[in-house]
């Protein structure tokens, strides 16, 4: 029997009815196709303060920095949507992976193989946020899927069901996790 690949799936928005939370709950199922085990997890599980160093020095690494840390180092690969607030990755997002990367005897990152996806109600669908965190995830010591799965005008791409409407999205999203899966059993 081939490798399973171990993916943890997480968004940078925790907000109900997130466009993001939906691609990658979408995303998800495409990965579970392609022959991955997943992971989902939801960031509003594990709050963290924001980070501050005195903080740091004065209580240490918080108890859900270390879990998320364990749950990361758990699994060969990540899966992140990641949304845009003005042009950039979300506090959340940013905080998570700040908090994350504190010990440096045991940084999660390096090694993991990493996919990031994007949606936005505008036009450019989350582009420079899924920019951003990819050369973020590269920095951190991650294999970064190439490819560029956006959802713009992500208001109007869902139906009632919660399912993606429109084929050509369906199909980068397909696509993206395929390479996920075989980039991690190849690197595994």
């Amino acid at each position: 029997m081939p490798n399973v690949p171990k993916i943890l799936a997480l968004s940078g928005s925790a907000r109900k009815e997130s466009l993001n939370q939906k691609l990658l709950v979408t995303t998800v199922e495409a990965v579970r196709a392609a022959g991955g085990e997943v992971t989902l997890i939801s960031l509003r599980d594990f709050p963290l303060p924001l980070y501050d160093g005195d903080l740091e020095d004065s209580s240490g690494l918080p108890a859900n920095a270390r879990k998320l840390i364990d749950l990361i180092k758990g699994h060969a690969g990540l899966l992140i949507a990641s949304p845009e607030y003005n042009s950039m990755i979300t506090p959340l997002l940013k905080n998570t992976l700040d908090w994350c990367t504190r010990d440096d005897d045991d940084n999660p990152f390096p090694g993991r193989v990493a996919a990031v996806v994007s949606a936005s109600p505008g036009a450019l669908g989350g582009i420079r946020s899924l920019k951003l965190a990819q050369q973020l995830l590269l920095h951190l010591g991650c294999h970064v899927v190439p490819g560029n799965t956006m959802l713009p005008q992500a208001h109007k791409a869902f139906g009632a069901d919660g399912k993606l409407m429109e084929p050509r999205t369906l199909k980068s999203v397909q696509e993206l996790a395929a390479k996920l899966v075989e980039t991690v059993r190849k690197l595994g």
